[in-house]
Parts: structure tokens; C-alpha cells; sequence
């Protein structure tokens, strides 16, 4: 409620009081008691019958006549007194009946009161308090509320116990009223007066611990009744959940910190389990061609350090088994088009997983190039057979493959061929090039084709 200064025809005794040039201790002190009754009525919220106009002029007279010192006294004791009697009365009466939307109607009450309160003594703001370094009207009536309300200690422990319990039945799925937390937290922002201390002390800090021991218990459950892919999604939405729930009715500054404890507890401690979960972790998938689970997986890592690269050896330990598999084997094909289109089929294979699953993320990308470098050096004649394998394709240019499909072929072969590592390189292909060079040949629009293998060396 603002000042609204009112007018009257004929000037009262009070009014008359604040233009008396010649101020004795008892003109002082009638001033005072004007506005401490005033401050009390105020309180009462039974201020319709006062005039603003009449209370401003004798709260400015005693400052300008020095009296600053006392009627900042006054005011302070009468909130005091007031807060510390009825109000906190009010809220330890209703600590087990209706004890939030109680608190929260004492502290709108306050509010007004201290806003009406405050314009009163505007000009006292103005230059008592600014030359003396005292808090301002606002700023003490957030002290007070504070120090003599929600800090007393059965308001304090009850408030703290009784937030942390609504939050937890909301999370075994209850209905609560989120509109009286709503309101709580906000009545512990604004207390910390610019800062979170309050709010974090009475509420953020016991919320996050309680929170780390509740993800703890429910990442256990989470893990013995799931598969890896159905893990992943549970976690996605209780970290949802929590955001949500500090968006709507905890302080939105909270959504960081209870994200990085949900994190940290469904994620990062569990991170090695959940990618090497028998039959449905990360080498499962891989198997199984689960490129939607391991996309999901992939987000999920991505937000904890380390995650990723969990993520990422496990699938190079898949890759080279898979490259291993291919090489040892190698000698019962005896097909040697055969064992380099198996290679081909499975870069090809993991170049979807690149792009569809890991986001071309270039870790993953160098992880699965290392690995086909790694084991298609394993087998000596890599060079050799890939060079047969080519100038097999190139000559069924003629028997329905098309230029397409050729050109295809070379740069799937190219890419293999980068991978070659082998220290005398150089002398194999002094006898894979003629090969492939007389199956080029067979085409001339694949010449690019013919320059882009020899440049290699």
C-alpha cells in the first residue's frame, strides 16, 4: 500500500505539532507516540482512518530537528515487538496445523505493513539512515522477519523439515500444493536481501543432501530392475523432473545444483555399470544395431566428465574384437574379395553408428579409425588383397555395376588403404598399383579415382 496523502480544511493538533519552531521534550514526544500508534495500527492492518500526509510531515520535522536516532529506535522496537509477540505466536500455533500457509500470510501481512511503514518514513530513509550507515526501513523489516520468525528455532527446524517432506512425497508421486513452497521459497530469497543465504541455509542445502542420498537409494533400484537402455531413460526423466520442479516452485537457481547431484549420483557413479551391462550395454547395442538406445546413452554420458570416454572404449574394445574376429578368420575364407568387402561392410557399419548414434563426435571418429588401423595391420597381405579386391570390382565395371557403384567402391577403398601403416608400403604397392592401374583403365571416367590412389605415394 503506498502513501496517499489526504487534505483537510481545518488543521489538526498533530498538524500543528510538526510546524512548531520551538520543540520541547513533550512536542518530541508526542510526535513519537503519533507514530508509534500509527505504526501499530498499521500493523493491525486497521490503517483506513490515518492520514499519510499528516504522519510524513511529523516523522520529517523530527528528523530535521535531529531526532533521528530516536524515532529509528522507535520504529525498530515496535516491529520488534509486534513480530516477536503476535506474529511469531501466530506461526508456532500452527506448526502442525496448516503451518506453511500460515508462515505465508504472515509475511505477506509484513510486507504490506512495511511497505505503508516505509513511506512514512521516506524522508527518514532519506537522510538519517543514508548519513548513519543503518539498514533502510526495507531492509530492516527483512532482518527482523528473519532473525525473530523464521529463524526461531522451532520455526526454523519445522520449515526446513516440512519443505524437504512435501518435495519427497511429490517425488513418490503425491499431490502437493506447490503453490505454498512457491511462496516459501520465495519469502527466503527475498530475506537474503540480494543474496541466497537464506535461502540456501534454510532450505537448498539440507534439499541437495537429502536429494544425493534419495538419487543414491533410487540408482540401486534403477539398476537391479533395468536394462541399460531402460536405465537411460529413467535417469533422463528424473533429471527432467528435478528441473522442472525447480522451474515451478523451488527457486530456479536450484535447477543447476539438483541437476549435478542427480548427475552425479545416476550417472557418474554408475557410469562403467551401465556401459558394460551384460546384455544391454554398450557392446549389446553395437551387436544389435540399437542405434536409438546407444544415441540415448550417448546424451545421457555426455553430461558427467569421463562419460564419453567410458563410452567411447567400449566401443573400441568391440571394434577391434570385431577386426580381430575378421583377420584370424582371414585364412578360412580364402576369398580375399570376401575379407576386404567384410572390412568395408563393417566401416560402413560404424560410420552409421558415427553418425546416427555419436553425433560425429571426432573422438568417436578417431577411436574407430585407430582401431580399423589397428588390426587391419595385423594381417601382412592387407596391401595385396586389397589391391585383388579393387581390380575384381573395377572389372565387373562391364557386367552391371555402374559408374556409381564403382566409384563407390574406390572410396570405400581408399579409405582403407589410408589406414595401411606398414613400414614397407611402399615396396607392396609397387605391385598393387599396376593391378589396379590395368582395372581403371577399363573406365575413363574414373581416372580422379586412378590419380587420388596413386597420390598416396
Amino acid at each position: 500500500m503506498s502513501m496517499k496523502p489526504t487534505s483537510s480544511k481545518k488543521e489538526s493538533p498533530s498538524m500543528r505539532i510538526a510546524f512548531e519552531m520551538n520543540m520541547d521534550e513533550s512536542y518530541v514526544q508526542s510526535m513519537l507516540d503519533l507514530l508509534e500508534d500509527a505504526i501499530r495500527t498499521i500493523q493491525n492492518k486497521d490503517n483506513g482512518g490515518l492520514s499519510y500526509e499528516e504522519l510524513y510531515r511529523n516523522a520529517y520535522t523530527l528528523v530535521l530537528h535531529k531526532h533521528g536516532p530516536r524515532l529509528y529506535k522507535l520504529m525498530k522496537e515496535v516491529i520488534e515487538e509486534h513480530l516477536r509477540g503476535e506474529v511469531r505466536d501466530i506461526v508456532v500455533k500452527s506448526l502442525y496445523n496448516d503451518f506453511l500457509a500460515t508462515l505465508n500470510t504472515q509475511w505477506q501481512d509484513h510486507k504490506v505493513s512495511m511497505q505503508v511503514i516505509k513511506d512514512v518514513f521516506m524522508y527518514m530513509d532519506r537522510v538519517y539512515v543514508k548519513n548513519n550507515k543503518v539498514d533502510e526501513v526495507q531492509d530492516l523489516g527483512l532482518k527482523l522477519f528473519k532473525e525473530l520468525v523464521v529463524n526461531h528455532p522451532q520455526i526454523k527446524t519445522h520449515l526446513t523439515s516440512t519443505l524437504l517432506d512435501m518435495v519427497s512425497k511429490e517425488r513418490r508421486g503425491e499431490i502437493v500444493d506447490r503453490g505454498a513452497v512457491k511462496a516459501t521459497c520465495e519469502m527466503l530469497m527475498t530475506l537474503g536481501i540480494k543474496t541466497r543465504t537464506v535461502y540456501e541455509e534454510n532450505f537448498e542445502q539440507p534439499f541437495l543432501e537429502v536429494s544425493g542420498e534419495f538419487f543414491k537409494m533410487e540408482s540401486q533400484q534403477f539398476l537391479a530392475e533395468n536394462s541399460a537402455s531402460v536405465y537411460v531413460k529413467k535417469v533422463e526423466a528424473r533429471i527432467k523432473e528435478e528441473a522442472e520442479r525447480a522451474k515451478h516452485y523451488l527457486d530456479l537457481s536450484s535447477e543447476v545444483p539438483i541437476t549435478s547431484v542427480v548427475e552425479r549420483e545416476l550417472i557418474s557413479v554408475h557410469m562403467k555399470t551401465i556401459v558394460e551391462m551384460e546384455n544391454s550395454g554398450v557392446v549389446y547395442m553395437l551387436k544389435n544395431d540399437k542405434q536409438e538406445d546407444l544415441k540415448c546413452m550417448y546424451g545421457l554420458l555426455q553430461r558427467v566428465e569421463g562419460g564419453l570416454q567410458c563410452m567411447c572404449e567400449a566401443m573400441r574394445g568391440y571394434i577391434r574384437e570385431c577386426g580381430k574376429t575378421l583377420v584370424d578368420s582371414e585364412g578360412d575364407i580364402n576369398n580375399t574379395v570376401a575379407y576386404v568387402q567384410s572390412l568395408l561392410d563393417l566401416k560402413e557399419r560404424f560410420d552409421e553408428f558415427l553418425k546416427n548414434s555419436f553425433a560425429n563426435d571426432h573422438t568417436f571418429k578417431q577411436a574407430i579409425c585407430s582401431e580399423f588401423e589397428h588390426f587391419l595391420n595385423l594381417n601382412p597381405k592387407s596391401p595385396e588383397y586389397l589391391s585383388l579386391f579393387i581390380d575384381d570390382k573395377l572389372k565387373k565395371g562391364t557386367k552391371g555395376l555402374t559408374e556409381q557403384d564403382i566409384e563407390r567402391v574406390l572410396d570405400q577403398s581408399i579409405v582403407l588403404f589410408k589406414f595401411l601403416v606398414d613400414k614397407d608400403v611402399f615396396e607392396r604397392w609397387v605391385l598393387f598399383i599396376p593391378m589396379v592401374f590395368r582395372a581403371l583403365t577399363l573406365s575413363q571416367n574414373l581416372q580422379n579415382n586412378t590419380n587420388e590412389i596413386l597420390c598416396f605415394n
